[in-house]
């Protein structure tokens, strides 16, 4: 659920990285590591399966929010962190692509996938999971006993009036949850985008730097949070994630996500260029699309199952719902367009 985008790397956390990555291979040839985000989480049991069925240990190297992972990946392209890296979403598979990190590798498993997350043809990036950015709100300000009427149901009722004051966003420059939300409206709003985000701007929108500062700090839904405004971009996982981890669970969710405001989000898997063990990496890739792997994701990282048919924990089938038509863009386009978008936002909001 946390996707923070953090541009600027220092020389100090690559070299530590490398070096942490040199040892551990220096002490286990039998070890494959998997270059990651912070978010990422997968069960002891379930990478105690994969070492079973293939004699890998799995080393997992988290290098900070998405963002910074892959520029660490990016940087030290030449002498790779790990065999695999996993954590690249489709705002920025581009630049993965264009800067070559990884190596073309098609599992065979990728059949299976959901023909709508496949958005490499170049074979080089694997679909392992999705999720969808959306306003989430409040629902006890909301509804009829509340006095505050309904929570918005489309992106234009926003900028109504009488939810004036009410939103916080993530700025796109700092977080990838904000940039997925902005290409939420250049999808919905195409060449008038800036013209929304100047009614939100009169609107009392208020802007942070990061998913984190937004949903436990400004966000009056967030459980244990003291946050006042009542409608937020989140997730759509973010409503049966606050009935999970809830003690004791309620029986109706706090809160809830606008589907018509939903981007969607796919992350995917490759085999770095130049790994030291590169059939070791693809093993691991094909164990991520397998339904061991898939099936323990919801509730370790509260994302969705890139492969079709894969089983889910019962909060997410009654307290999350998966938009049938989500707000998309072609991540070429986000390539071509991205740096341009941050820019325009940055003047138009942020001035």
């Amino acid at each position: 659920m946390r996707r923070l985008l953090i541009p600027v790397l220092t020389t100090t956390l690559v070299v530590s990285a490398l070096a942490a990555c040199s040892s551990g291979r220096a002490a286990d040839a039998k070890t494959v590591t998997l270059v990651t985000h912070d978010s990422f989480a997968a069960s002891k049991s379930v990478l105690a399966a994969f070492t079973a069925r293939t004699g890998y240990k799995v080393r997992v190297l988290k290098n900070g929010d998405a963002g910074a992972a892959l520029n660490q990946v990016v940087l030290t392209k030449d002498a790779p962190l790990g065999d695999a890296f996993y954590g690249v979403d489709n705002t920025f598979l581009t630049r993965a692509l264009d800067e070559k990190v990884f190596d073309v590798y098609r599992p065979q498993a990728l059949a299976s996938v959901t023909p709508s997350l496949r958005l490499d043809p170049t074979g080089h990036a694997t679909p392992v999971d999705f999720g969808d950015v959306c306003v989430n709100s409040d629902e006890k300000y909301y509804g009829a006993s509340s006095g505050h009427g309904d929570a918005p149901a489309t992106l234009d009722d926003l900028a109504q009036p009488r939810y004036k004051d009410q939103l916080v966003v993530e700025n796109p420059a700092t977080s990838s949850t904000g940039l997925a939300f902005v290409a939420a409206t250049v999808a919905k709003y195409g060449d008038k985008w800036l013209d929304y985000w100047d009614r939100l701007r009169a609107n009392g929108v208020r802007v942070v730097d990061g998913w984190e500062q937004a949903y436990d700090g400004e966000f009056s839904g967030a459980a244990g949070s003291k946050g006042t405004r009542p409608l937020v971009v989140s997730y759509a996982s973010s409503p049966p994630a606050e009935v999970y981890f809830a003690k004791p669970r309620p029986t109706t969710a706090p809160t809830a996500s606008m589907d018509s405001s939903c981007f969607r989000q796919v992350e995917f898997v490759g085999v770095l260029h130049g790994a030291a063990h590169p059939t070791a990496a693809k093993k691991l890739i094909d164990f991520m699309l397998s339904r061991t792997f898939q099936a323990d994701m919801p509730l370790q990282m509260f994302v969705y199952p890139a492969v079709s048919g894969t089983p889910l924990p019962p909060v997410f089938t009654r307290f999350s719902s998966v938009p049938s038509e989500p707000l998309t863009l072609a991540p070429a386009q986000i390539g071509r367009e991205r740096q341009q978008w941050i820019q325009q936002w940055t003047d138009h909001v942020l001035r």
